[in-house]
């Protein structure tokens, strides 16, 4: 019960920042290599340390906040804190056979646990996003953030008009640079359809961003 206490002491909705789906720079900390967790302390939570616990989760929650929000837009922040502390929760229980020298970062581990559980949400409770019409680009009157903001707004509704699936791809790529094979492994699907959804998923966002541009 000790890393459970540590988690939800650390992992509430106002301990990360909401992020909107209007740029890449707003996904939340993106990190690399040099930003994992050191194996010491890896090791630390391994055996149940709950000052290492904290450290963790204070390190990975904006990511996997980022995710869950993006996948389930519309969806209260109860609920993404439960999908968030269960995406710990079964990290916590599993962490001891993550190798921290194996092909996954422990980021990329923990970003697949919460898009399969979006997924799982989703596939439960399809919608939960009231729907808004997206107001058209007028040339004659937009100005410049009024356009960024059009823009912006059609990306989150064309963002939660795609499936699952295809959610999951584009955002585990385009916000959070996981790789072809990273993406497969997560998504546990072939790389050709990996490659398939992100197209797919690009040619469905481009359609309508012109539709706002152009409507």
């Amino acid at each position: 019960m000790g890393m459970i206490s540590a988690m939800s002491q650390t992992v509430r909705p106002g301990s990360v920042a909401r992020t909107g789906t209007g740029s890449r720079a707003a996904a939340g900390p993106r990190g690399g290599a040099a930003d994992e967790l050191d194996d010491v302390t890896l090791a630390r939570v391994v055996r149940g340390d709950e000052a290492a616990a904290r450290v963790m989760v204070d390190r990975y929650a904006p990511r996997v906040f980022a995710l869950v929000g993006r996948m389930l837009p519309g969806r209260d922040h109860a609920t993404l804190e439960d999908l968030a502390q269960d995406t710990f929760l079964q990290a916590f229980a599993r962490l001891a056979a993550f190798d921290p020298h194996g092909p996954a970062r422990l980021s990329t581990w923990l970003l697949t646990i919460a898009a399969r559980r979006a997924i799982d949400e989703l596939r439960r409770r399809p919608r939960a996003e009231p729907r808004a019409e997206v107001e058209r680009i007028s040339a004659d009157t937009a100005d410049a953030e009024t356009h960024r903001r059009q823009l912006r707004a059609a990306l989150e509704r064309a963002l939660a008009d795609l499936g699952p699936e295809l959610r999951a791809a584009f955002l585990l790529r385009e916000y959070h640079d996981l790789s072809y094979q990273d993406i497969a492994d997560a998504l546990q699907i072939e790389l050709g359809t990996v490659r398939s959804r992100l197209a797919r998923a690009r040619d469905a966002l481009r359609a309508a961003l012109t539709e706002v541009a152009h409507g």
